[in-house]
């Protein structure tokens, strides 16, 4: 069981939580820091199209390991301090020794992956969407990454069931 349920203030995880909330009966916290890294000039999807194309922007921020490549985007300080303040607020929410379940971005679990295991930039990013990946809070302040980018319940049976 869940003690705590929370997503960033983008519908789209507030909407992938929704079936979860109304199953335990939990009350969704939404935290805007957990909302997907800011992209500067190629918000709102101008970055796929950029990728798609193979701009060499996408090239250099993939070098650098940085988002803050892009004209106005999020420095990576910035980025992982919100990331770092939402987890001790949902820490700081939640029982010890209970799980809470944070509904994110891609680019907010690579993230945090990252930091939690001190590894470069963009160690983990591209988890599939629907995935799961475990980070432990440790009472010390320090995190554990338990699991990353794990879809197994997302495997639809094959042949009849029974």
């Amino acid at each position: 069981s869940f003690s705590g349920l929370f997503a960033s203030n983008l519908r789209r995880t507030q909407e992938t939580a929704a079936p979860l909330a109304a199953a335990t009966g939990l009350d969704l916290a939404v935290l805007p820091d957990l909302r997907e890294i800011n992209l500067g000039e190629l918000e709102g999807g101008a970055y796929r199209i950029k990728v798609a194309e193979g701009d060499p922007l996408v090239a250099e921020i993939a070098s650098q390991e940085r988002w803050d490549v892009i004209p106005g985007a999020e420095s990576p300080e910035q980025f992982s301090g919100r990331l770092r303040a939402a987890i001790a607020e949902i820490a700081a929410t939640v029982p010890a020794g209970t799980t809470a379940v944070a509904f994110v971005h891609g680019a907010v679990i690579g993230d945090l992956c990252a930091l939690a295991t001190g590894s470069r930039p963009f160690a983990f990013l591209n988890a599939d969407n629907g995935s799961l990946s475990s980070i432990v809070v440790h009472a010390d302040g320090s995190w554990l990454l338990r699991s990353f980018n794990e879809t197994r319940h997302l495997d639809t049976p094959t042949g009849p069931v029974g």
